[in-house]
């Protein structure tokens, strides 16, 4: 962080002679440094990702298929019969006595088509392309990063709060689907309001913190899990939605809006204010300065369109979105297919958190020391060879030797993913981010969606899915080729300043400031 006692900017020239300066040179100087502030807003923004990952998980335990014994053994064997809708209902119960442990068992879903099982987390999906389709819509200049995070965030927990009371199983759906709805730009809200408000220095670092967040909201889901594995499947909803409500109260009133999204909509003094609040030891400086902003410089006239009309747009929002899937894909899918491993789910689930955790360690080293483009190719082909390996283990009952395979694709997936927010952040302008951002999480999500019918099939066919999986992420990956490089470029605002840059990239061999 920024030491508290370093002198403050000198280099102020007198305001009546001094040539007016650019808001990305303010923005760079007055950040330089890595505040407490800044963290804090950083943590505040990012505590959204963790309770977003446990409504993303949360059907691994609310929609298990329970364990169950044998209550007739005149027609029940417990070693030999596999599949109870075989078996007469009296002959049979499940452990514990207790059906309402799963939505499967409560809804007598037990032996319906594997569609229907998997009707919630599909539900939850559509609901998250949905949302994002029309969220996409909403230009950049609505509202603001910040409104837009509280309002999803509030409407996804108050969401999972009534599925407590839903009665069935398609009312349950429903209510999955609203919050794959409110939720689906959650992570793109919170990312863009982070990678805003930090410099290009410290960008590569303050991004991995979000992510971190979003992963220990994983691992405290299998904690919170376990804990009230004895109570009903609802209890887990109420004890991770209702701590998401209130965090979503602190979000409105503490959180501070873009500087840049700020500047792009013509409010610099306003953008002013939030860069003296993250940087306060600069607050002299900025004062000083703020007269001199470039008045010339004028609110982009960009919109949605231009992402389809400028032809180096399109290609690259394409091809990011080819990428995603697969990694989506793999990243949803893998958490789904462990159990076909026949491992302890809340040791499995809460393993695989954890082995996200050195992800954010690692990806800023990436981004540091090699180009974007091939970090992501290699990864890709590493995370799908280990996920075709698990599929072949599997097949052989190495269980341990499948398993470990299994953590090696899944932190592959989660580094592919880091590598990609990051990359797809100094793709595009401020202007239109948030809709480029929304569309790399749709694929994300749409890749996510295919994953509870694949995962399903694994349970007649064992750990086939990782064999697709990795198939599937192994051969989108190769499209990273087609994307420019950005290592160490600055954010742009408008579409015109990232031609420019993109231009003295190809000619000149380094990205200037925008």
């Amino acid at each position: 962080m920024g030491d508290p006692s370093a002198p403050l900017l000198t280099h102020i020239e007198d305001e009546g002679t001094s040539p007016s300066l650019s808001f990305h040179k303010i923005f760079e100087e007055s950040l330089s440094g890595f505040t407490f502030p800044q963290f804090l807003q950083i943590l505040l923004v990012g505590l959204a990702l963790a309770f977003d990952s446990q409504q993303i998980f949360i059907t691994v335990f609310t929609d298990a298929y329970p364990t169950w014994h044998c209550l007739d053994h005149r027609v029940c064997n417990p070693s030999t019969t596999t599949d109870i809708c075989k078996l007469p209902r009296s002959a049979w119960e499940w452990d514990g006595g207790f059906k309402g442990k799963s939505a499967i068992s409560e809804f007598k879903l037990e032996c319906s088509s594997s569609f229907l099982r998997s009707l919630p987390t599909s539900a939850f999906y559509m609901g998250s392309i949905v949302g994002g389709v029309f969220m996409a819509l909403v230009p950049d200049s609505f509202l603001g990063r910040k409104k837009l995070l509280f309002f999803t965030t509030l409407a996804m927990s108050l969401t999972g709060i009534s599925i407590f009371f839903s009665s069935n199983i398609w009312t349950y759906a429903f209510l999955k689907f609203v919050i794959g709805f409110a939720r689906s730009q959650t992570g793109t809200y919170a990312l863009n309001l982070i990678s805003e408000r930090v410099s290009t220095k410290w960008r590569p670092r303050a991004t991995m913190i979000p992510f971190t967040l979003f992963v220990l909201g994983f691992m405290s889901l299998s904690g919170i899990a376990y804990l009230v594995r004895h109570a009903s499947w609802r209890v887990l909803y109420l004890c991770t939605s209702v701590p998401a409500a209130i965090h979503s109260v602190c979000i409105y009133f503490f959180a501070l809006e873009s500087p840049r999204w700020l500047h792009v909509q013509g409010k610099n003094q306003e953008a002013i204010e939030v860069l003296q609040r993250l940087s306060p030891v600069n607050r002299d400086y900025l004062e000083s300065v703020s007269s001199r902003l470039d008045s010339k410089e004028q609110s982009p006239n960009s919109s949605i369109k231009d992402m389809f009309i400028r032809r180096w747009a399109f290609r690259r929002i394409v091809v990011v979105m080819i990428i995603m899937f697969g990694l989506g894909m793999m990243y949803y899918g893998v958490p789904l297919a462990v159990r076909d491993i026949k491992v302890n789910i809340y040791l499995s689930e809460a393993l695989n958190a954890m082995v996200e955790l050195p992800t954010f360690v690692i990806t800023p080293i990436l981004l540091e020391k090699f180009n974007r483009r091939s970090s992501v190719l290699v990864n890709c082909l590493l995370g799908g060879a280990l996920g075709v390996l698990c599929f072949v283990m599997t097949t052989f009952e190495r269980t341990n030797i499948a398993f470990a395979l299994e953590l090696g694709s899944f932190f592959c997936a989660r580094i592919g993913f880091n590598l990609m927010a990051v990359y797809m952040i100094e793709l595009f302008p401020t202007c239109v981010r948030n809709f480029a951002t929304t569309m790399l999480r749709q694929s994300l999500v749409l890749g996510g969606a295919s994953c509870p019918i694949i995962a399903s099939v694994g349970r007649n066919v064992p750990s086939v899915s990782f064999a697709v999986f990795g198939l599937v992420v192994s051969g989108l990956g190769l499209f990273a080729l087609l994307l420019p490089e950005t290592k160490g470029s600055s954010l742009c605002d408008t579409m015109e300043a990232q031609e420019q840059s993109d231009q003295a990239l190809k000619t000149k061999g380094s990205s200037p400031s925008c």
